[in-house]
């Protein structure tokens, strides 16, 4: 969802940095191909991400819901030149789309793909990040942050997608709603917690950046 006019929103992504050829290429085919090409992050979205990794130089970060692989090689392109990117999806039908893009940029050997639930492979990863990508299953967000935060270097920061669920965290949630209910909790989660200074862009469907103290 977008919160501002078509106009004024193509005006900003035409006076943003523009979008690199691989990760043009990579949208096309994610929507000749892919189920819900909505899930990209995009254009904008994604120069936005690759200006936070090249204003951190992350040495780690962590990606949590790959899809088919844009928004890791946007992260990547500010990682450290002996850093790592570990991306993880549950989807194993697209793990191979993933790789042919990653093995095509100049980062691609520094990003790891792993295969599972997050919750379980979040854990065994021995390493500290300083940029996590939080873009996965919303009714985890929640135990996500759980999992994370001390795996988070001081100043490092926690990117959220989706916060703001086409405005539906404004409106009364309807029965069974756990998505919409998750949300408002992990929302309220991060402007509560200590141990993090949020701020809510109102990017697509809303993007919190979280920088622990």
């Amino acid at each position: 969802m977008h919160f501002i006019s078509d106009q004024l929103d193509q005006y900003i992504e035409n006076h943003s940095e523009n979008e690199p050829e691989l990760l043009q290429q990579l949208s096309r085919e994610t929507h000749q191909k892919i189920l819900q090409p909505r899930m990209l992050s995009g254009h904008y979205q994604g120069r936005v991400l690759s200006m936070f990794s090249k204003l951190l130089h992350p040495k780690s970060i962590l990606e949590i819901g790959t899809y088919t692989g844009y928004s890791a090689l946007c992260l990547a392109e500010g990682l450290h030149k002996d850093g790592v990117l570990h991306t993880i999806d549950i989807n194993e039908e697209l793990v191979d789309f993933q790789r042919k893009y990653f093995d095509q940029s100049q980062q691609g050997h520094q990003i790891h793909q792993h295969l599972g639930d997050a919750l379980e492979i979040i854990p065994t990863l021995e390493t500290h990040f300083d940029i996590v990508f939080i873009d996965a299953d919303k009714d985890n967000y929640a135990k996500y942050f759980h999992l994370i935060i001390n795996k988070l270097n001081p100043g490092g920061i926690i990117l959220s997608d989706n916060v703001l669920w086409s405005g539906k965290v404004m409106e009364p949630v309807k029965k069974d709603d756990r998505s919409t209910e998750a949300l408002i909790a992990y929302n309220k989660l991060l402007k509560d917690d200590a141990r993090v200074e949020t701020i809510v862009l109102p990017i697509r469907d809303g993007l919190t950046v979280s920088r622990k103290t």
